[in-house]
């Protein structure tokens, strides 16, 4: 029997063939809203069902198998990575039984994002292309722009997952932006995260990262 993180691995490595980026290695982080408007999809499942989907791009794409993890609202918090070993009630246990969490206020995207930087550039800096994976579900704060801007530079690649029915104004303005060394975000909208299955979800996650490598590449952000 294989496990439902088996499976998806198999639909990553089609994407990833698919997409030529089967000889990549890079490291991998999501950061999740947390803010009041989430609440239902922490408790009802659809979160946990989140962190593993994307757990098994880390498992192809790291070379530690580990995904790395923020959880955000007004404030934020770096968390245990996640692996395969232990990735059952993830969610439960380091989130939601996790009274240290700021929980269910308001969104401020830029100290996290600083944060995630922090920890690639400074605290583990080894040239390793980052791929970090945001799911937000209202809009964010428009000082991002700043934030993204800024870190072109470094060998971050920033994907934003849209989900649910806000407008997501700013994201949608993320491939226009101007200033940046390479274009370093991408952003996709779902209604229903839940609804959408893992052979479309790693195609559009996957989208727009191997434009931002070759263009990493050639500006020598990445080696």
């Amino acid at each position: 029997m294989h496990s439902p993180i088996d499976l998806r691995k198999k639909l990553v490595q089609v994407t990833l063939e698919k997409k030529k980026l089967t000889n990549v290695v890079a490291r991998v982080g999501i950061v999740l809203d947390i803010t009041g408007s989430m609440q239902t999809l922490y408790k009802n499942g659809t979160v946990q069902e989140v962190v593993e989907r994307i757990l098994a791009v880390a498992s192809k794409f790291d070379d530690n198998g580990a995904l790395d993890v923020w959880v955000y609202d007004t404030h934020f918090s770096r968390l245990p990575s996640v692996t395969e070993q232990d990735f059952g009630q993830y969610v439960q246990n380091n989130i939601l039984n996790n009274n240290a969490i700021h929980k269910f206020g308001r969104n401020n995207e830029p100290p996290v994002m600083e944060d995630v930087i922090k920890k690639y550039t400074d605290e583990e800096d080894d040239g390793t292309p980052v791929f970090i994976i945001f799911i937000n579900d209202g809009g964010v704060v428009k000082p991002i722009k700043k934030v993204i801007t800024a870190a072109s530079v470094h060998p971050i690649f920033w994907q934003f997952v849209g989900i649910g029915h806000s407008d997501f104004e700013v994201l949608r303005q993320l491939d226009t932006m101007e200033g940046r060394v390479v274009d370093n975000a991408n952003f996709f909208h779902l209604d229903d995260i839940a609804a959408v299955t893992d052979e479309v979800l790693y195609d559009q996650l996957l989208n727009e990262f191997p434009s931002w490598l070759k263009a990493a590449r050639e500006k020598r952000i990445i080696r």
